[in-house]
């Protein structure tokens, strides 16, 4: 099967050198979908999104940041306080997004026993292969 080469008017995920694969490799990554998950319930400061997602790192969390703000998603509005207040919010784009990714975590989360019972079958039958 031949897909038709990306074009402006027409893009194709199928195509090598297509902007969406960009986007899909954004909207795929774990961190991303965390994130918007809990900006979509309300705006949130950098070390409340560090203690509520366990497992990311200061780094991570700021390098997702800056790529969810990049492509629109998420703002980031900084209060003239002392000391200097950053407020990470979801956008009107980053909604729509958080829609349709979030059901993805939600089936995660209701079907991760069965993921895990299919892994350890195949485990199992292919140490008694090898």
């Amino acid at each position: 099967m031949s897909w038709a080469p990306c074009a402006a008017q027409t893009p194709n995920a199928y195509v090598a050198d297509c902007p969406t694969r960009v986007v899909l490799d954004r909207i795929s990554d774990k961190w991303a979908v965390l994130i918007l998950g809990l900006l979509a319930e309300s705006p949130m400061r950098f070390n409340q999104l560090l203690r509520t997602i366990q497992g990311i790192s200061q780094k991570m969390l700021s390098k997702t940041l800056k790529n969810l703000e990049r492509d629109g998603f998420v703002t980031r509005t900084v209060a003239p306080t002392v000391p200097v207040t950053v407020e990470y919010a979801i956008t009107d784009l980053g909604r729509t997004l958080a829609a349709t990714v979030d059901p993805l975590r939600l089936w995660a989360q209701t079907h991760f026993d069965a993921v895990l019972d299919a892994q350890r079958r195949y485990d199992a039958s292919a140490a008694g292969t090898a």
